[in-house]
């Protein structure tokens, strides 16, 4: 018996005895630094907001019984133009967006272009909407899709 006994004790003190090497990495994840650009762009898509819901909701009536919305950080400026050169007060502003429904479920993609002009303060026109991409919703959302009118 006590051959047995002592083989399995060594393999348990030299089981036990080992250790791996370990060691931990403290990892510092430095969260994205806000900027005088970053907050003057949340602002201009924030007063843009009507705008831009009363364009998506004009394309995704034809084709959605629900019409989807657009949040501020889903918004993207893909271009600023000045129409007029240095200085001046007319721009186009270019943004790309992904309108979604319920829990943040995205429709699609879009790319609105507004004109924006110092002759009547705060006018805002949309002068190009251009629907980039489709997604398919999931089998429980299908309801929403109005018969023969997928974008």
């Amino acid at each position: 018996m006590m051959k047995y006994i002592i083989p399995l004790l060594i393999v348990f003190t030299v089981v036990f005895s080992w250790n791996a090497p370990v060691s931990a990495q403290l990892m510092h994840l430095d969260p994205p630094k806000d900027s005088k650009e970053l907050k003057i762009q949340d602002i201009l898509i924030l007063l843009l907001g009507e705008e831009i819901e009363k364009a998506v909701n004009n394309y995704y009536s034809n084709y959605l019984t629900e019409l989807p919305s657009v949040y501020p950080y889903q918004v993207d400026i893909v271009n600023v133009e000045r129409v007029e050169g240095f200085h001046s007060f007319h721009f186009l502003l270019t943004l790309e967006l992904s309108p979604v429904i319920g829990p943040h479920i995205a429709v699609g993609k879009d790319r609105l272009t507004f004109e924006i002009t110092p002759l009547t303060p705060g006018d805002v026109k949309l002068i190009k909407f251009g629907h980039l991409e489709t997604y398919e919703l999931p089998p429980h959302w299908k309801d929403i899709v109005k018969r023969n009118k997928a974008p």
